[in-house]
């Protein structure tokens, strides 16, 4: 079986309206400006299982010169999966749409948008869940809110780690406790296993504290797609430095490689895949 590629619409354009991605192509890959800084988009359905891809993502600009990322990764084996995932994306756009005002802060319209699309999820009765990954990006730094194992990270440009969520699941805790090899996770037979999602009338939202993003830091979401098949030393050697495009495809590629059997003795789970990744644009001199 062929690795599916995910060509890249490049565009100098800068952003000026949301951008949502819905599963509506099996494949989807987007690199372009915001007022923020540059990002890189790349989705691909699990081509094993034959259905549309129950990944959604959203790359929304708020005024001010912000932006908020949005990844959520509908619940697989559920009824309304990508019905999930989907709600979850547009009622974080409905929700951002209504800030015009740049010095209104984020944190609160954002966890307005959560419960709203825990709500929304409840809604499609079913078991219908998502998880949910949201980073908050100002202009001077960053900040995290999750929901279930989307993992958000931050890093250097010479491979430090400044962020990496804790996905909410038996095994993200087990590895937090120092009790499982981060390794050995990959391999768990509860890998797939999730404690907190959208969906759920006891749904908790974990929200980070601002922390500085630096010029040359780059910015990762992505779901389990990703992160059960590559590991984390893997995925910032890839991202920490070089240009996105370059970057994003080369995670798409190995992500795919390793979840057909490519690299034996390699960890590999099928799944659905996004990911996307954020750097700020140099700033100009001025004088």
């Amino acid at each position: 079986m062929a690795t599916p590629e995910t060509e890249l619409a490049r565009t100098q354009d800068v952003l000026a309206g949301a951008r949502l991605y819905t599963g509506a192509s099996s494949a989807e890959g987007d690199l372009f400006l915001t007022e923020a800084g540059e990002v890189a988009v790349s989705t691909v359905a699990d081509t094993l299982k034959g259905l549309s891809n129950q990944d959604s993502a959203a790359v929304l600009p708020v005024a001010g010169q912000r932006l908020v990322l949005v990844v959520a990764d509908g619940v697989g084996g559920q009824p309304g999966a990508r019905g999930a995932s989907n709600l979850a994306v547009q009622a974080l756009g409905d929700a951002l749409s209504e800030v015009t005002d740049p010095d209104t802060a984020l944190r609160a319209p954002i966890l307005d948008g959560i419960d709203e699309a825990n709500r929304a999820v409840l809604g499609l009765g079913g078991g219908a869940a998502t998880t949910l990954a949201v980073a908050e990006i100002g202009r001077d730094y960053i900040r995290s809110y999750h929901v279930g194992d989307s993992v958000i990270l931050l890093c250097g440009q010479r491979g430090l780690v400044k962020l990496q969520t804790i996905p909410h699941s038996p095994v993200g805790f087990a590895i937090e406790a120092g009790l499982l090899d981060a390794d050995d996770a990959l391999h768990h037979h509860e890998l797939n296993v999730i404690s907190n999602v959208l969906g759920s009338p006891d749904m908790r939202i974990e929200v980070g504290s601002e922390l500085p993003m630096a010029p040359r830091d780059t910015l990762l979401l992505a779901s389990d797609g990703l992160f059960d098949n590559l590991r984390a030393d893997e995925i910032v050697e890839v991202i920490r430095k070089g240009p996105l495009d370059r970057a994003i495809s080369e995670l798409t590629t190995r992500a795919q490689q390793r979840m057909l059997g490519q690299e034996a003795g390699q960890p590999s789970k099928p799944d659905d895949f996004t990911a996307m990744l954020f750097r700020r644009l140099p700033r100009r001199a001025t004088g």
